[in-house]
């Protein structure tokens, strides 16, 4: 445990950091979940409809911090790729 009194602060706002990043990556973990459960279902429309939020979702994280743009990009694709399968 940290002594020093701004270093007991920092601990605190880490901590807080932590906890809204993970619920963040979980409800985009959700978010994507949502379109490959549609495009596994062979429902495009319902995949269609979903992929908008899954884009928000992870734009938001790149623009927060929370995902490299790398990592942004190749989920966008990928979701992308699944729902251009279904043709």
């Amino acid at each position: 445990m940290a002594n020093i009194k701004q270093q007991i602060k920092r601990n605190k706002t880490n901590e807080k950091s932590r906890l809204r990043n993970h619920a963040f990556k979980s409800s985009t973990k959700t978010a994507i979940k949502a379109v490959e459960k549609a495009v596994a279902s062979g429902d495009k429309d319902q995949a269609l409809s979903s992929l908008p939020l899954a884009h928000k979702k992870l734009d938001q994280g790149q623009a927060k911090g929370v995902f490299h743009k790398n990592f942004v990009a190749r989920h966008k694709s990928y979701l992308a790729n699944l729902i251009n399968g279904l043709n």
